[in-house]
């Protein structure tokens, strides 16, 4: 989740309007907030989204996005080399997970009272000498499972640290905030269909050593775009909690959940999400992987797969023209999009309908996730918007291992095919839920639109 144009970090002197949030604004206020902030940065000739400053955040996100995208095949192919089974494999993706659900809000405070530039630098050293010392380990043979584990919770920690900072990085490099989520959708999704084939190809040339060697160069590209980034100055201001260092950070912590659940629209898509994870997108991943490899062979499901990236990368255009006045209600009606892909699976259909279900899902999967991430980078005040973005994160993923942990029994009692199905009938349930509720379908956008070229 993001700010308003360049004050992400800033801190307001804390008003007596608690009622209207920590920071006393209510949603007009801060609309207005951000209206003015777009025009005040359009007539200092601010670009709408591409400056020298967005195109090196775009190289990082790009490259950092191909890196994660070839650490699961680089895990399974190493661990499976060295005579360890598919729980080895799980377990270890499942440390850096653990490590960055449980510790992102914590992360969230920190982003909000320190420099988020130099956080996301040093989580991504971090992550380099992690990467650098799992490639030593595979590249000698000396594999042993707890020393990958110990490495992908120091990748997780490192992660929920970088993570808040991402989401409040976009509003201080471009005027429209729309456009460049759009751009950086489109990019992180073309580095997601090219990773795993990236990745495949190394571990063919050289060795899984190979790879999880490249990931660390890609957090080494990624830490470079950082340094070489230049932010907007933040104004100084006092800031929201004084103290000791654990009252303030428990001040911090308390200050972001009062904004949090301020917002009705926003604790409202979250919960409605807990729902959405728990029952289609947790049982639809691991479970169409199994169906399609099962029935038509594993260069099938590389093909659906490759379609949901299209998808997303169609989503991400999309998002790039399309304005709409009211984003989560565009954005709601775009998730009507993900039937097709758990649907066409559970009903048996061939591979060219489940590849154009998936193609469709993921474009209105990633028309949603630009119209919410630009919401909430211009509706939540700047002051406590990392804290937010954390919140948001952990919410969302929370309920995601409930979701894969209850799709293998309950394929077993009712059958893949019917969860599958039922997983695209709640899709829709959940659309239309996003839909009924005033406060999120109502919601009007709070950036100023890009302008138009003459």
């Amino acid at each position: 989740m993001i700010p308003r144009v360049g004050r992400q970090g800033g801190h307001r002197p804390v008003t007596a309007a608690r009622g209207r949030g920590a920071l006393g604004m209510t949603g007009t206020d801060a609309r207005r907030d951000t209206a003015a902030r777009g025009a005040a940065r359009a007539a200092a000739g601010s670009p709408a989204v591409w400056s020298r400053d967005f195109a090196l955040f775009f190289a990082a996100r790009a490259v950092a996005r191909l890196g994660d995208t070839m650490l699961p095949v680089a895990l399974a192919a190493g661990l499976l080399e060295h005579g360890y089974g598919a729980g080895a494999v799980g377990l270890a993706m499942a440390s850096t997970a653990a490590a960055f659900a449980g510790l992102v809000v914590f992360g969230g405070v920190v982003a909000d009272r320190f420099s988020t530039r130099k956080l996301m630098i040093g989580a991504d050293l971090v992550r380099l000498g992690a990467q650098a010392l799992a490639a030593g380990l595979f590249f000698t043979g000396h594999v042993v499972l707890w020393q990958i584990c110990a490495i992908g919770f120091v990748n997780g920690v490192a992660g929920a640290v970088f993570q808040p900072g991402v989401a409040s990085t976009v509003p201080r490099l471009a005027a429209d905030v729309q456009g460049a989520n759009g751009a950086i959708r489109i990019a992180e999704s073309a580095a997601q269909l090219a990773g795993p084939a990236v990745a495949g190809v190394l571990v063919g040339l050289a060795s899984p050593g190979g790879v999880f060697a490249a990931h660390a160069t890609t957090y080494a590209l990624s830490a470079l775009c950082l340094l070489l980034l230049r932010l907007p100055p933040l104004p100084a201001g006092p800031r929201a909690a004084s103290g000791s260092a654990l009252r303030a950070f428990r001040a911090d912590l308390a200050d972001g959940w009062r904004e949090f659940r301020s917002r009705a629209w926003l604790w409202g898509v979250i919960a409605v999400w807990c729902l959405y994870m728990i029952a289609v997108w947790g049982p639809t991943v691991p479970l169409v992987a199994t169906e399609v490899v099962r029935h038509h062979g594993p260069g099938a499901y590389g093909l659906v797969n490759s379609a949901l990236g299209v998808g997303t990368v169609i989503g991400g255009l999309l998002a790039l023209r399309l304005r709409p006045r009211r984003m989560l209600r565009a954005g709601a009606f775009s998730l009507f999009a993900f039937f097709g892909f758990p649907a066409a699976v559970g009903a048996g259909l061939g591979v060219p309908a489940m590849a154009a279900g998936a193609a469709l899902a993921g474009a209105g999967m990633s028309f949603w996730g630009v119209m919410w991430a630009t919401t909430v980078q211009t509706q939540v005040p700047a002051d406590v918007l990392n804290r937010i973005h954390a919140y948001d994160v952990a919410g969302s993923l929370a309920m995601m291992p409930v979701g894969q942990a209850l799709a293998g029994p309950a394929a077993g009692v009712l059958g893949a095919g019917h969860v599958l199905l039922t997983a695209g009938a709640v899709s829709l349930l959940v659309a239309a839920i996003l839909l009924a509720v005033p406060p999120i379908r109502d919601l009007p956008r709070a950036d100023t639109p890009a302008p138009t070229a003459h």
